[in-house]
């Protein structure tokens, strides 16, 4: 996703933001990698744009091409990057258990999500113990903030010049992802969620799939993690909502304050 707003002013970033684009694809693609020509369609580049961009990722480490089938994967020195970037932003390892926790404790499917730029991704996924479940969520998707409840809880909690500056860089939300996407309606929401402490998500992305989420803050008090949950439509009742509510913001302090101790 390219950054308009900056892109014109700073030479260079039209091209950088090209290449972490295929970067992203390629990296949730996992093992199983991606062809150039898949590679350029999701990117929305021209195949020798795409060729030439990851030729160079190549020289770096950065991606691998398969001498037999020509997908694309990650490299080498993503790795020793992710490595060194662990220690900052996994916290995997502490909230596994909350994580755990949260799914028995409402029976409903329970995830992990960190914020990268102007998205999330799904870190954790824990099943619930009920037998019907959404799979809108798992380990690796990502959405652009505002989407998915995770997104909307940690958007509402940034502060509110990084919120006008985010609706500027994606005018484009209410097209790709629905009128109740656009702007004055996700701001609507956005007031909700801060007001109510977290986000509710009532099957905007697939009818019927319910979600909730909880923003979780760094030591500083910035909203870089979020837990939430997913269920059917019938399970998220405004009797049980508030129930839900109660637990999932428990789990999410919980977790920050774990955080915070973590981050000493």
């Amino acid at each position: 996703m390219v950054d308009t707003t900056s892109g014109r002013s700073v030479p260079g970033a039209q091209s950088i933001a090209r290449a972490a684009r295929l970067l992203r694809l390629v990296t949730a693609a996992g093992a199983d990698g991606l062809s150039v020509a898949e590679l350029a369609r999701s990117a929305d580049l021209t195949r020798p744009t795409a060729h030439r961009l990851l030729t160079a990722l190549r020289h770096e480490g950065l991606v691998d091409q398969d001498e037999r089938s020509g997908r694309w994967m990650p490299g080498p020195e993503l790795y020793l990057m992710g490595t060194v970037a662990a220690s900052r932003y996994d916290i995997t390892g502490i909230a596994r258990d909350v994580v755990r926790s949260l799914a028995v404790r409402t029976e409903e499917s329970a995830f992990l999500s960190v914020r990268r730029g102007d998205e999330t991704v799904c870190l954790l996924r824990e099943e619930g113990s009920f037998p019907i479940r959404s799979f809108v969520l798992s380990e690796g998707v990502r959405f652009p903030l505002g989407v998915a409840s995770a997104g909307l809880a940690i958007l509402a909690f940034l502060p509110p010049h990084d919120v006008d500056a985010y609706f500027e860089r994606h005018p484009e939300l209410g097209q790709r992802w629905g009128a109740a996407h656009a702007e004055p309606r996700l701001r609507t929401r956005l007031k909700e969620t801060h007001e109510r402490g977290f986000a509710l998500n009532p099957g905007l992305i697939v009818e019927g799939s319910f979600g909730l989420g909880a923003a979780v803050f760094t030591r500083e008090g910035h909203p870089q993690w979020a837990l939430s949950l997913t269920g059917v439509q019938f399970r998220f009742g405004p009797d049980r909502l508030a129930e839900l509510g109660r637990i999932l913001l428990a789990h999410a302090h919980q977790l920050t304050t774990r955080v915070a101790s973590a981050q000493r």
